[in-house]
């Protein structure tokens, strides 16, 4: 179980340890400006020609969907950070971003007077330096030693499924523009995650948690869908009162559940330390 005895529930600990799940969108302005290029490009190509425009059209969007790839692969890398047990990005989106980056700048500079070695220059000079601005993808899963490859694959499709779910409820309640109810999804999200986080610390709290960060987390979820979408057309306080109830529910079960497992996980240290004090007396070593 989770070897970490001196958090939130251990004993001694005069007060719950306060835990910051805010998070700051990894892409940030340093990738969305990159969605300006692309189209400055073709607003000043509108008297370059057919030609020309058909370059810089290309050129233009070529250097928009590497921002976007961009902006989406700054945020998986994040997540990959963020977490103890992670796999690798299945599409490497910052490394297809800077190949599109290249190839989008040098059609661009096509367009000028350069010619076709100018304007591979200029494509390879901006591969490296979007490479040196945004670095590459992980290229490895994330591991935790001593625990088998086969657990720490399953903890990290839960983690990754539960995250997920997450992150639907949060785009959902923001669509409202609801601060208060955004709030209040948040908090339950903070309990969520100090589950996530026990579980990451040790896979073989896994069997316990499954059931709440698969199901439970899926349930919440739709549940948000649905009052999103009954919301939306018609403010219903009923609903309202009933939707923030449910939280309230899951986020109680959550907290008592981590906290069994930590409680848990202190009682397997207790008997450990009782085993090896036995042992060390029998082999005539005194702890006193």
């Amino acid at each position: 179980m989770a070897q970490k005895f001196g958090g939130k529930y251990s004993p001694g600990s005069s007060s719950p340890e306060v835990v910051d799940d805010r998070r700051v969108d990894a892409a940030g302005a340093r990738a969305n400006i990159l969605f300006i290029p692309g189209v400055v490009l073709v607003f000043m190509s509108l008297g370059a020609g057919p030609v020309g425009l058909m370059l810089a059209l290309v050129a233009g969007g070529t250097l928009t969907l590497a921002a976007w790839l961009l902006r989406e692969g700054l945020r998986a890398a994040a997540a990959y950070d963020a977490r103890k047990v992670a796999r690798k990005p299945a599409v490497p989106r910052k490394m297809m971003a800077s190949a599109l980056t290249g190839i989008g700048v040098g059609l661009a500079a096509m367009t000028g007077d350069v010619g076709l070695f100018g304007s591979i220059i200029y494509g390879v000079a901006a591969l490296g330096l979007h490479v040196a601005a945004f670095g590459i993808d992980p290229l490895k899963d994330k591991r935790m030693e001593g625990v088998d490859t086969f657990q720490q694959d399953r903890v990290a499709r839960v983690v990754e499924e539960a995250e997920s779910h997450l992150e639907v409820m949060t785009g959902q309640v923001e669509a409202l523009g609801d601060r208060p109810l955004l709030n209040r999804v948040t908090a339950f999200q903070s309990t969520a995650r100090r589950m996530i986080r026990t579980v990451e610390e040790d896979p073989r709290d896994l069997t316990g948690a499954r059931k709440f960060l698969g199901v439970y987390l899926m349930g919440a979820r739709d549940a948000t869908i649905k009052f999103v979408e009954l919301y939306r057309r018609k403010p219903d306080a009923d609903a309202r009162r009933a939707y923030e109830e449910l939280l309230t529910d899951l986020e109680q079960n959550f907290a008592a559940r981590t906290e069994r497992m930590l409680l848990d996980d202190r009682s397997d240290m207790d008997i450990e330390i009782k085993v090896l004090r036995d042992r060390l007396q029998r082999e005539g070593i005194s702890l006193n």
